[in-house]
């Protein structure tokens, strides 16, 4: 495995808008037949593709932490059998950050 590729994947950014949100689910599309249960754990996602749904990430879906040198946030789909991941993101803290 291409851990380069691996990694662009981790620093991949959480989406902010629905051509964003489309832009990974496309990717991750790509990829689905390495995706155990996909459709299942990218539901809660493309509920937001439906018509006249509001593209919002609560503090339920998108989990964030961060220290003095990093950050790091999880995207999760909430179903009744608990909270699953579906994309990670990491950086380091760059001096720009703590302007």
């Amino acid at each position: 495995m291409d851990q380069a590729k691996v990694q662009q994947i981790l620093d991949w950014p959480p989406p902010r808008n629905l051509k964003a949100l489309q832009s990974f689910l496309g990717f991750a599309n790509f990829y689905r037949r390495f995706i155990k249960n996909y459709s299942k754990k990218i539901s809660s996602l493309t509920s937001f593709l439906k018509k006249d749904s509001c593209f919002t990430l609560n503090e339920e879906a998108l989990k964030t932490d961060a220290s003095g040198y990093a950050l790091g946030a999880v995207l999760r789909q909430i179903s009744d059998s608990g909270k699953h991941p579906i994309a990670f993101a990491r950086r380091k803290i760059i001096p720009e950050d703590l302007n």
